[in-house]
């Protein structure tokens, strides 16, 4: 059990890619905590959920509060999506979406910043996306978000080193729903196959782990099967 005894906490866990990192941590031995807006319609056994909006500073201070003194690993996974025209969207879109994508991570990382401290080997990854790297039209608000992850998480890692290592996974295409793949979804990645959520958890162990990933802090690893690197050409 590679994670017995220590804290790990992830936001946004009720669903998708949080789920599946709530999961794997469990399975590793972890206190694991899960925090969503939403409760889980599967729960991880072992996992301990509670009802937080990142986005709320007086919310997140309470979830830390709940957390303990102690925390080894948090996983800033909470996120929201919008894609709409430039011209049409709402503000309020805008807005909300930074809320939850940014503002929260940076809550987040504030607040629970004494207790990674008080673990002596604490480490935060935050979810960003592919989509901070690449867009299609109408992505401004997902994609401005995502982009500011990519800084913060950097500016988080000087800010909080060498007490505490930070890092970024930046997923591309992940099947959180089971839907329905086409073979030519699946050729699209050089590996040859649409990412799932279980991809995004042996990433996070990795970096979670100060013996596997200690001498790394302020990345941000592409995790998409090499798809944002594969050259597309219209026929």
């Amino acid at each position: 059990m590679r994670f017995g005894h220590r804290t790990v906490l992830i936001t946004g866990a009720a669903h998708g890619i949080g789920h599946g990192v709530a999961r794997a941590f469990a399975a590793e031995g972890a206190r694991v905590i899960g925090a969503d807006v939403n409760d889980p319609a599967e729960p991880v056994e072992g996992v301990r959920y509670i009802h937080c909006d990142v986005a709320d500073e007086a919310q997140v201070r309470r979830l830390m509060d709940e957390v303990g003194p102690v925390l080894h690993v948090l996983v800033n996974n909470a996120g929201v999506s919008w894609f709409g025209p430039l011209e049409s969207t709402p503000v309020e879109r805008f807005d909300r979406v930074i809320a939850v994508n940014l503002r929260g991570p940076y809550l987040c990382a504030r607040y629970a910043a004494p207790a990674l401290r008080a673990s002596g080997e604490g480490a935060i990854i935050n979810i960003a996306s592919t989509r901070a790297l690449m867009s299609e039209p109408g992505g401004e608000a997902y994609g401005a978000s995502k982009g500011g992850i990519l800084a913060l998480t950097h500016a988080l890692a000087v800010s909080l080193g060498p007490a505490v290592r930070v890092n970024a996974i930046a997923p591309g295409w992940i099947d959180v729903a089971g839907e329905p793949l086409r073979p030519e979804d699946h050729a699209q990645h050089p590996v040859g196959r649409v990412g799932r959520p279980a991809d995004v958890a042996q990433a996070c162990l990795f970096l979670a782990s100060p013996e596997q990933s200690g001498f790394m802090t302020g990345e941000t690893l592409v995790l998409d099967g090499g798809m944002t690197r594969k050259m597309v050409y219209l026929a």
